[in-house]
């Protein structure tokens, strides 16, 4: 018994000191770790490659055993694995060639977020025909070289595509079947940047298309951040690119014809994130995108368009076309958190993509306003702002943490010779943003904290910690970016129909572009973390790719139908403007395969609603049709009666009682035998009737008609309501919109109102810190 005691505290002494070692080799400096280091990509062939590397690690070792490369990948990118000490891993980063160095840390086995928040988990069904389906993406381009772009595993092509590869530093695949791009005829000279190939100069057609389309890549992040395994909707599809944004921008004439090729060079569906500021979008004969789009549609093609970055001003979308899906933004439940440590060891929270690690160091903080340019001292107020170039003292600023009010004057503070950047205002920005040197967005309120610190000690000093990972609980919310309704085309027609993900997306970007265009950026990297409806659009293009994998011969409106009748329901409370900013809800992709019912229509449901808005003009229809038709061959059709899985209704005034009718058929794909009721939901003081309020089907493909009536008083600006069609299995869900011409009025007396309260609080906290100035120059003096 004495013995087994012994041989106990034995066993439980070598467990100890085994902790003890493996705490001790965590913690140390010195002990080797795994490291990834990311380089350029200059090296043509393996063996000068590894030449590179190993040069590499024989500048940072002291040792005279030479390091080993543990792993190095080399198809797409240039990124090789060793072990390094801390001190190694430092000295690497700041070699030439090195865009970055992060530790190798474990982790769970994750996508980069999107996808498995809209549903399409790694682990979804997949159809052969996946590998058949075609995504066009009309952008900036691509970067062929990218890992999401690499052809390893796919079959060859179909007789189908019309595959084209236009280019003279440029190579397409089995994966990006075909590339062209459009050059101006106003004869605007291409700047020194463009590539004239389908090649990516701007990094928007990258990261759009690779969020549509891209492959799986396993070792994925902007400079460590976010990182995991980037997986987007269907990586089997083929990829066509056409290149219409130059440096000069991105001309009608080129969106137009790339529209008219894409028709014929067999793709499935286009995805466009793109907006002109030269149209009218109110009317689709001035809107290249709605023309391009409509003759899509006639070929059984759908394009996927970004609602705009205009919000939260109302009627504020730029693409309004009802052939097409026009997607707002919504959030991620994934915030990236950058904490600022005082001298005090006081810790505030603010937003930014902060890659830089300053250890925790402490350094001189100032506040801008005290490090002006006294030769331009007229200048001295603007120096709080630096919106203007010599504003700030390089005496007074390099090598300290400057802090300044509002997002402007990074470059300035970087030509400077500032360690970091401050910045702060009323509310926290929804998307974070990277910036040349460690920075952090503050509220106004945390900043009063700091001032208190500033004034109470000579010395004032602190650091910008390393940006990390917070769960939004909050997430889906629309972002107040994200354009918002009503259609200022025709406004019984509900847009946005659909949102997606659109802030801080991770995706490809190319390999020679700095992640952002500020001045003073030189960090390069394969994948980039954007935000914008543009981020939005290829989300729901790729929704649709995964659905037209399983249903190959649907017509683009039954397609947007399915996905518009599934989404996911929001909720009013969390989103202001309700469904003019969210429309049907958020996409899920997986749940639209199996929609229950459809709400169908072909070019002739649209020609009747142009006739019924004014486009009746033989000249002007045939414009957009391009053939022979005529509104007086045919019966005029108003919004209320096309085929829409949604409905609008405007009254005529304000406060008065409002009426109206809506006509709508459905499709049954669902099951053969099935009963559906109508499920009403309203407001008080609105009547809305279904007739009839029950659908009978005894056959897949049999069609019903049904009318909506609505009856009542509309006391708000706007209410929401809605109909589900339910069978005890599918629940195939519209929203329904009543507003009057308040609705603007309204969200802009809303958006005054806020404004408003911003401006009292702004001047509240700047009082604040003008006695806290105040108190700070008594001490001193």
């Amino acid at each position: 018994m004495k013995g087994r005691s012994y041989i106990g505290v034995l066993v439980l002494i070598v467990c100890l000191n085994s902790l003890l070692v493996k705490y001790h080799s965590y913690f140390s400096d010195d002990e080797d770790k795994i490291y990834i280091i990311y380089t350029d990509n200059t090296r043509n062939n393996e063996t000068s490659l590894l030449l590179h590397y190993k040069s590499l690690l024989q500048q940072v070792t002291k040792r005279h055993l030479p390091k080993t490369i543990l792993q190095y990948y080399k198809k797409s990118f240039s990124v090789f694995v060793a072990k390094l000490t801390k001190e190694e891993a430092k000295k690497m980063a700041g070699l030439k060639g090195v865009v970055s160095v992060f530790l190798n840390q474990k982790s769970n086995i994750l996508t980069t977020k999107s996808w498995d928040f809209i549903g399409l988990t790694q682990y979804v069904e997949r159809e052969y025909y996946e590998s058949d389906v075609v995504v066009g993406v009309i952008d900036s381009g691509i970067w062929p070289e990218s890992s999401s772009f690499d052809d390893k595993g796919f079959g060859p092509l179909r007789n189908k595509w019309n595959d084209s590869c236009i280019a003279f530093n440029f190579s397409c695949n089995r994966k990006i079947i075909g590339a062209k791009y459009y050059l101006s005829t106003s004869n605007e000279p291409l700047s020194q940047a463009d590539f004239e190939s389908p090649r990516d100069s701007k990094g928007h057609g990258t990261h759009t298309a690779s969020t549509a389309a891209g492959n799986p890549v396993t070792i994925a992040s902007m400079l460590g951040l976010a990182q995991g395994t980037t997986r987007f909707a269907i990586p089997s599809a083929r990829t066509f690119v056409y290149k219409v944004c130059w440096s000069a921008g991105c001309f009608d004439e080129s969106i137009l014809a790339a529209f008219d090729e894409a028709v014929l060079d067999g793709v499935d569906i286009l995805s466009v994130s793109l907006r002109s500021d030269s149209i009218d979008n109110t009317n689709h004969f001035k809107d290249v995108i709605s023309i391009g789009a409509f003759h899509a549609m006639r070929q059984g093609v759908l394009t996927v368009v970004a609602g705009g970055n205009f919000g939260p001003r109302p009627a504020s979308l730029h693409n309004l076309s009802p052939w097409t899906i026009v997607v707002g933004a919504s959030t991620l439940d994934r915030r990236f958190i950058t904490a600022v440590k005082l001298g005090d060891n006081r810790t505030y929270e603010g937003v930014s993509l902060n890659a830089f690690d300053l250890e925790e160091t402490l350094y001189p903080i100032i506040f801008g306003e005290d490090a002006s340019n006294t030769i331009l001292d007229v200048f001295r107020r603007k120096s709080r702002f630096w919106k203007l170039n010599n504003t700030l003292d390089v005496r007074l600023v390099k090598g300290k943490i400057v802090l300044c009010e509002g997002k402007e004057g990074v470059e300035e503070a970087f030509r400077v010779g500032a360690i970091g950047i401050l910045m702060y205002g009323p509310t926290l920005p929804e998307k974070a943003l990277s910036y040349p040197l460690p920075a952090c967005f503050l509220q106004t309120k945390d900043v009063t904290g700091i001032f208190k610190y500033i004034s109470s000690t000579r010395n004032p000093v602190a650091t910008i910690l390393k940006t990390y990972e917070l769960n939004d609980t909050l997430a889906p919310v629309v972002v107040s970016f994200s354009s918002r309704g009503p259609n200022t085309a025709i406004s019984e027609i509900l847009k946005p129909d659909l949102i997606a993900p659109g802030v801080n997306i991770l995706s490809s970007w190319p390999s020679n572009l700095p992640i952002s265009n500020i001045l003073g950026e030189t960090r390069k990297s394969e994948f980039n973390i954007k935000s914008g409806t543009s981020m939005s659009c290829p989300h729901v293009s790729g929704a649709a790719a995964y659905f037209k994998s399983f249903h190959p011969t649907w017509s683009p409106a039954a397609i947007r139908s399915a996905l518009m009748t599934t989404a996911k329901k929001m909720s009013p409370v969390n989103n202001r403007d309700a469904e003019f900013g969210y429309g049907a809800g958020e996409v899920d992709a997986v749940k639209a395969l199996h929609p229950g019912l459809v709400y169908d229509a072909d070019e002739e449901d649209y020609i009747k609603l142009l006739c019924g808005h004014g486009f009746n003009t033989t000249a002007a229809l045939q414009l957009i049709t391009g053939d022979n038709s005529s509104c007086s061959e045919i019966t005029p059709g108003s919004a209320r009666d096309l085929n829409y899985p949604s409905f609008a209704l405007k009254a005529a005034h304000p406060k008065q009682h409002v009426s109206g009718r809506f006509h709508r058929i459905v499709t049954n794909v669902g099951t053969p035998f099935s009963t559906y009721r109508a499920i009403v939901t309203a407001p008080r003081g609105l009547h809305i009737y279904v007739i009839p309020s029950v659908l009978s089907f005894t056959s897949l493909g049999e069609n019903h008609t049904y009318v909506v009536i609505v009856d009542g008083v509309l006391k708000k600006s706007m209410v929401s309501a809605s109909l589900t069609w339910d069978d005890g299995y599918f629940n195939v869900r519209s929203p329904i919109v009543i507003f009057d011409e308040r609705a603007e009025r309204v969200a802009t007396s809303s958006t005054l109102r806020n404004v408003v309260i911003i401006t009292v609080v702004v001047i509240f906290f700047s009082f604040a810190i003008i006695i806290i100035r105040y108190k700070e120059l008594c001490i001193f003096l």
